[in-house]
């Protein structure tokens, strides 16, 4: 289906947004975007984020996409599990232009 598609394709252009942001926001100088897997966890034995990497993403998430999750937000651990976890979130729930 085309509107399949371009979602999909919007997805993945999403996950290598948030890749660089990752990368840029967390100066993680030895890894480089492409490196990153959308399914790998981001925390623990993953990428190896650890709950401050996490706190600065996540305000860098806010900056860029107009984003927020609240500090105490119970689903934290799964919005922030995978690039591709926290991409499906970020489409869901990005600002939209008015």
């Amino acid at each position: 289906m085309p509107g399949e598609a371009a979602a999909s394709a919007s997805q993945t252009k999403l996950e290598r947004e948030l890749k660089q942001l990752i990368v840029d926001a967390l100066k993680l100088e030895d890894t480089a975007p492409e490196d990153i897997d959308s399914d790998e966890p981001l925390v623990g034995d993953g990428l190896g984020l650890d709950s401050i990497d996490i706190l600065e993403l996540a305000m860098a998430v806010h900056r860029r996409f107009g984003v927020k999750t609240g500090s105490d937000d119970s689903q934290n651990r799964e919005v922030y599990g995978s690039v591709r976890s926290l991409a499906a979130f970020i489409s869901t729930h990005e600002a939209k232009p008015e």
